[in-house]
């Protein structure tokens, strides 16, 4: 019988490469119960394609942005509850925004500070829904007169994003700040990639590349040029100016802010839970029927 933290692991894995149950429970076995080296394992086992980074999205709650254009000044921020009841209630919705609004105001210089700034709205906010509840994250952005800052709502709260350009530009603000939140990209281009990254990336695929029957009795300068294509197409998947832009559906982003001459400074996206555990809840149960 498997056990408790074998079933919450295999639900974490399932949730970042989307293999089979029975897959996940066999990268575990095979890794050491390491989670990071299971995704590995499932890719280069040919099982799972790239994993989203932190995408194990599971803690309830809300993100929310702010934008004060006359100040300049932006903020973005994420705070969890423990339903998804609470969530969609209007006190935990009236807190997300008292805590968004005193913390641009304030500017506290961290989480630890911003906690303390906030103390007592979660504490009255706690007694009022019944539940714990916890400031998780948050960004403050200042920007310059003359440069374009667009933000983008999704799902009430479920994904919030914001994203600074160069120049002003209400139409692409908007476009970009929604297609950051369809498209989740990482990183703005292609030399934002940590070195780091791009030799991980090339060791999965090179290890899948090897397994891949097709790919047998290549010579070693092709199956490295093999390699590098499929390190780029991975990376490009998380890149802004890589990826199709979600309102034009043909040119990359890249060449749609190229048209326009404008440049992207910097984006935020977050995305409620990102990284966070949740109750295993029925999944427990469906574990276990897949492993008797």
């Amino acid at each position: 019988m498997a056990s408790q933290n074998m079933i919450e692991l295999i639900k974490v894995l399932r949730e970042r490469t989307g293999a089979g149950m029975m897959d996940c429970k066999k990268a575990l076995e095979e890794t050491n119960m390491d989670v990071e080296k299971a995704c590995d394992w499932l890719r280069e086992k040919g099982i799972a394609k790239a994993v989203k980074k932190a995408s194990r999205i599971a803690a309830e709650g809300l993100t929310t942005v702010l934008n004060e254009k006359d100040k300049r000044e932006a903020i973005i921020l994420e705070v969890n509850c423990e339903t998804d009841f609470v969530a969609r209630g209007d006190a935990f919705k009236d807190l997300v925004m008292s805590v968004a609004s005193l913390l641009l105001e304030e500017k506290p210089a961290d989480v630890e500070a911003a906690k303390e700034l906030t103390k007592d709205l979660f504490i009255d906010a706690s007694v009022k829904i019944g539940e714990k509840l916890d400031l998780r994250r948050f960004q403050v952005v200042t920007y310059k007169e003359g440069e374009g800052v667009g933000t983008y709502i999704h799902m009430g709260g479920k994904i919030s994003t914001l994203v600074v350009l160069d120049k002003e530009d209400a139409e692409l603000e908007k476009g970009l700040a929604m297609h950051i939140a369809a498209n989740s990209p990482v990183y703005i281009a292609e030399s934002d990639v940590p070195a780091s990254v791009i030799e991980h990336e090339k060791a999965i695929q090179l290890e899948a590349s090897k397994k891949d029957e097709k790919l047998q009795g290549k010579p070693l300068p092709v199956l490295e040029k093999i390699v590098e294509g499929k390190v780029k197409k991975a990376l490009s998947e998380q890149t802004l100016f890589d990826q199709t832009y979600l309102l034009d559906g043909e040119n990359k982003v890249e060449t749609v802010l190229k048209n326009k001459g404008i440049k992207v400074k910097s984006f935020i996206r977050y995305q409620v839970g990102e990284g966070l555990e949740k109750r295993v809840d029925n999944f427990a149960e469906e574990v276990m029927k897949e492993m008797k």
